[in-house]
Parts: structure tokens; sequence; C-alpha cells
């Protein structure tokens, strides 16, 4: 059993074997003195005790001996008398090994055991909360994941009753998060599920003075299931539209009317009003040919959906966008907890919750760390090599994330410094403008009431200012002189 033992070193001997021979070291290495009679026995030195272990790798080993011209070891003191945080350092540098926060830390300046603060700052940027924690399974993204999920254990599958259990937690971690979120001491949150994704803000956030709730992309029959649980919401997108063509009518109507008078003119002025599309439906012609008996016409819920044909259009697409605002963001929080197509009912990701995302801690919520590594390597500039480092952040990159590493490595490297960024293309449609800035006081009033949530005041600052990108996302970001340029 013993030769099974990594380390086993060759020389162990059995103990009587081993105090056998201790026994003839200790009287070959004694004097041959003898001591006066009365006298009590002198002290001897006892040998030092050999460990039998003393091969593995946990032992200390034996200092070598110092060869000639080596300088000696300082008075007082002995060769292992260095603090054991030094002999790591010292030992780390001899190897040329580094640690994990060290290898993290190398885009930061050139001696990171001199910059802790800024390490700690960079460790904490990577963490984020999750919910729920299964660590044989990646959670984000949830949308277009069954390639990534098809293979990995899911015993929830086909158990209803874990299925449930997994569901009950999950609604207690998201009521958990929507209590912090309207007492402020959450800014923020995602609710990822295989079809769709909901950011809750809350008030002071993206220029709004209430709490509001975004969704994309979304259907027609998820918004007819949220109509019919009274849930109010704007579809920006489409109303900017409808407005647009509203207005483009309006100016054409101006110009035929000043054109041609008679167009203009009302059933009151003595002239009949042309019949619309939306009066007859669309279908007056077949009474003009006279084929209307002999042509079945659609049903109302036909009717319905084609009054409805620009709403359906935009299904699945980023403007399908949906807001929810105030109150109603309680109403919708009910709604997805007792939504069933919620979660799968098939396909890998059956019977799995949505994943929740969230900057601070919550009930149920499991601490995580984005993955980062870096990476060195040699650039030619003009006629020498320099060297470039290059750091790759993977996961979850959330708002507050992205804010606190660009402020942290402007100041590590200098005010200058490059970074791509790629985005989950659902979520770049959050960036839309909801339309209802608030006065700059009542922006000061909610921004001192978010302090509590635990972000840093400048990223507060920036997370509440109006959004501007639309349906686009910051891909390319450069800082050259500590300013700050981007590209969408």
């Amino acid at each position: 059993m013993a030769a099974t033992v990594p380390g086993y070193s060759p020389g162990f001997k059995k103990p009587p074997a081993t105090l056998r021979l201790k026994r003839k070291r200790a009287r070959r290495s004694e004097p041959d003195c003898r001591q006066p009679c009365g006298e009590a026995p002198r002290a001897r030195s006892a040998p030092a005790r050999r460990n039998p272990f003393s091969s593995l790798d946990n032992a200390p080993r034996r200092p070598a001996r110092r060869q000639q011209g080596e300088p000696a070891p300082p008075e007082g003191g002995h060769a292992s008398a260095a603090p054991f945080w030094q002999f790591l350092e010292s030992a780390g540098e001899d190897r040329g090994a580094r640690s994990a926060e060290e290898t993290y830390a190398l885009p930061l300046p050139e001696e990171p055991k001199l910059s802790t603060e800024l390490r700690c700052a960079f460790q904490q940027s990577l963490v984020y909360w999750l919910h729920p924690s299964l660590p044989w399974l990646q959670l984000f993204p949830r949308i277009g994941a069954d390639r990534k999920v098809a293979g990995k254990a899911c015993p929830w599958a086909q158990d209803e009753a874990l299925q449930q259990a997994l569901m009950s937690d999950w609604s207690v971690s998201f009521t958990s998060l929507y209590n912090l979120l309207k007492a402020k001491l959450c800014p923020y949150f995602y609710v990822c599920t295989y079809q769709f994704t909901v950011l809750f803000r809350a008030a002071g956030l993206a220029g709004s003075d209430v709490i509001t709730a975004v969704i994309s992309p979304t259907t027609r029959g998820l918004r007819e299931a949220m109509r019919n649980e009274g849930i109010e919401f704007s579809l920006p997108f489409v109303e900017e539209s409808r407005s647009k063509k509203q207005k483009n009518s309006e100016g054409n109507l101006e110009t035929e009317v000043a054109e041609h008078p008679e167009v203009g003119r009302s059933p009151e002025d003595g002239e009949e009003a042309a019949p619309s599309d939306d009066d007859d439906d669309g279908f007056s012609w077949l009474e003009e040919m006279g084929v209307q008996d002999k042509v079945k016409k659609p049903d109302a819920v036909s009717i319905k959906l084609r009054k409805e044909k620009h709403e359906v259009q935009v299904d699945h697409r980023p403007e399908s966008l949906t807001v929810v605002k105030g109150t109603n963001t309680f109403t919708l929080l009910n709604f997805l907890i007792n939504c069933k197509s919620l979660v799968a009912v098939a396909g890998p990701q059956a019977g799995l919750p949505p994943t929740l995302l969230s900057p601070v801690a919550f009930r149920g919520g499991t601490m995580q760390t984005l993955k980062a590594r870096s990476m060195n390597a040699k650039a030619r500039v003009r006629l020498a090599y320099e060297d470039i480092f290059s750091l790759e952040i993977v996961g979850p990159v959330l708002p507050h994330s992205l804010h606190s590493l660009t402020v942290l490595l402007r100041s590590a490297q200098r005010g200058a410094f490059s970074a791509v960024l790629y985005t989950h293309e659902p979520t770049a449609v959050f960036n839309t403008n909801l339309g209802n800035a608030s006065t700059a006081s009542e922006k000061e009033a909610v921004s001192e009431d978010l302090l509590k949530c635990g972000l840093h005041s400048k990223t507060l600052h920036q997370l509440s200012q109006v959004p501007t990108l639309g349906k686009s996302s910051m891909r390319f970001l450069e800082v050259k002189d500590y300013a700050c340029a981007w590209k969408p």
C-alpha cells in the first residue's frame, strides 16, 4: 500500500533498523572521555532526528553546503529565517512562476506586488451573482444555448417534483431581487429565459424616475398574455414607426391640399368622403366585382390579425422591445412567476428555470467571477518589437463591470488602452431611450438613494444617464490621454 503513495521514499526502513542505525551513528560520534564520579552526566546534544518522509514534496529540505566564496548567513540568523511569505515571493521569482492574481494583473502596472489595491479592485470588478448555480451547465446566454446544454446531465427533465422544487427556489430568489430593487439596494438585474430576456432597473437608472422593465425579443402571444393580465406596456419602436408614418401622411396630405383643394373637403362640404380600408376591412372590391357571395370573408380573428400586421411583423426582432413601467412591473413579476411558457417543456433546456444575474448579492444567489486571461505578444513598431499585453474577459459582463474595468484600466495603463466588445445581441436593444427623462434635481435625489446599493458613485452616475445608442451597442472602446471614445 505504501508503494502507491506518491513521493514514497525507497530508502524508508523499518523502525527497528532505523533505531539501530541511529545508535551506531551516535556511538561513533561520541568523544572517548570519562565523567568524574559523583557528577551529573553532561547534557549531550542529541543528533538531529531523521525524518523517514524527508523525500516527500512537503518536507523541508536540508540547506545546501555553502560553496567557497559564497557569502555566509548573517550573524545571529539562519538561512531559513526569512518570513514565510517573503520566501514564497522570492521562490516564485526564482522559478518565474506567477499566481492567479498576478496572472490577472499583467495588464496592470509592471510591479503587481506594489499595486495590491488595483489587483483587489480588478478582482472585485469580475464579481457577479447567479441563480441557479449548476457548475456543469453554462447558464448564460440562454437564447440559442440548446447545443451547449445538449448532452449534459439534467436530472430534472423527467422529474416533475424536482422541477417544482427548482421553480419554487427560483421564485423566492426572483422576489428577493425585486424587493431589493424596490428598496434601491439593487440597481438592476436580468432574467434570462430560453426565449427572451428581461432587464429590471431601479428608479433613477436610464433617466427614469420609476422602476422599469424592458423585454426583448417578444412575440404577439406573449404580449397578448400580458394584456390579459392587465399589464400596461409600450412598444417604443412600433409607436415611433407609426408616428413617423402619420407625420409623413399628414405632410403629403398638406401638399396635396395645397395643389388640389378638393382633396381636403369633408362630407359636410357636399362631397362624399373616400372610403378607407379600415371601414370595410379592404374587401369592398369584392362587391364591385360582384363576387362577394362566392368568396368567404375572413373571421374577426383574422381581421384583428391583419390590423396588427405591423406588430406581428416585429416578432423575434429588436423592434419587438416591450417596456413596462411603475407598478406594472410588480404585476409583471407575478406574471413571470406563473407563466408556464417561461420554462421550456421540451429540448435540452426543459424544466430549467431562467437565469438570474445581478451585480449584488440576493437570496439564493451564488457569487461567480468572470474568467480573465492575460496574454503577451510581440508587435513590430517601426524597426523594433514591442511587448503587447492582452486581457481577455469571458462571461456575462454586466454594465457596472464594464464601467469599473474601464476606469481601472484607464488608471493602470496611464490613460491609454483599447478594447473590443462582443455584445449578446438580444440585449443590445436595451440601450433604447425610454422617453421619460426626469429633471436634474430628481436625478440627483434618486442617485443619492442608489448609493446604498454598493456600486461606485461614478458607475451609478453613468448608469443613470439617458441611453442614446438605440438598437446598437458599443463594439470598440479606445482610451487616449485619459479620454474615452467608442464606436457602435
